[in-house]
Formats: structure tokens, sequence, C-alpha cells
């Protein structure tokens, strides 16, 4: 089985299920959100959801693009959203967050991915891995829908 086969998430109550593309990465996001915010109970703002997929599609598929594969993909739910850790193999940071001022000349510097994370998500870290590469840690609000009525 090939490490980024090995990355796996599920939810707190299920068993993990393997994460290897960004839709397997959305599909988890999904049951998690369906899970921690029942919607006879406390459904989740549909635009916060949209968000999370967003977020959650991008940083994986950038791992996968630019980062030597997805090295491991955690959600943890908390009572105001989710808590979103997504490990890649290489140390690079995502162009747009050093500035474009960063790259050497005739570089691209990122496109939209990485400002859509930003302004999406709260709470954004970069760390790097003591076994290489790097861990994006974010946090994205899930909000539950107004009273009905």
């Amino acid at each position: 089985m090939r490490e980024e086969e090995l990355a796996s998430a599920g939810p707190a109550t299920g068993p993990a299920a393997p994460v290897t593309t960004a839709a397997s990465a959305r599909a988890h996001a999904r049951s998690v959100v369906a899970a921690g915010w029942d919607p006879s109970v406390r459904p989740a703002r549909e635009a916060d959801v949209i968000d999370l997929l967003l977020v959650v599609s991008e940083l994986v598929a950038n791992a996968l693009r630019h980062g030597g594969g997805l090295a491991g993909f955690e959600m943890t739910p908390v009572d105001d959203g989710i808590r979103l850790a997504v490990h890649d193999h290489s140390e690079d940071l995502p162009a747009a967050a050093c500035g474009a001022d960063v790259a050497p000349a005739g570089h691209r510097t990122g496109g939209y991915g990485w400002p859509l994370v930003v302004r999406l998500a709260r709470d954004v870290t970069i760390e790097k891995r003591s076994t290489g590469g790097k861990t994006i840690t974010v946090f994205v609000p899930i909000r539950p829908t107004g009273p009905t009525g």
C-alpha cells in the first residue's frame, strides 16, 4: 500500500476511511458535519459547509499536486467548527504565503487557492514536520442555522 493510501481519517464515531483524493476528503468532511450537526436538531449553515468543502478540497489538492503527496489528513469537530490538518511531503510553503515579491523573477507566485483558504479559514498555521514535509492546520467555523418557523 502506498503512503498516500495510508492517509486516513474517520468521523469521531466511526471507522477510519482512506482519504486519497480531494473528493474522498470532501466526502469525509460531509460525514463529519452530518455527525456533529444533526439536521433534525442543530443543522449546519449550508454556506459554512460549502466553505469547509472548498478549504478541504484546496488543501488536499495542493498536497497532492504540489506537496509530494498526501501524508495525512485529520478532521476534528469542535463546538463551533472543524479543525483540519493536512500533512504533505514537501517543506515548500504555499507561494502566496510568502508574498508576491519573494518568488524569483519569472516564477508564478501561486493561484487562487491559498488566498481562498486564508479568507475562509481561521487560525491558519504551517509547521514543518520532524519526519519531513509540512502540516497545514486550519479552523473552519460551522454555525448552526437560525431557528425556523
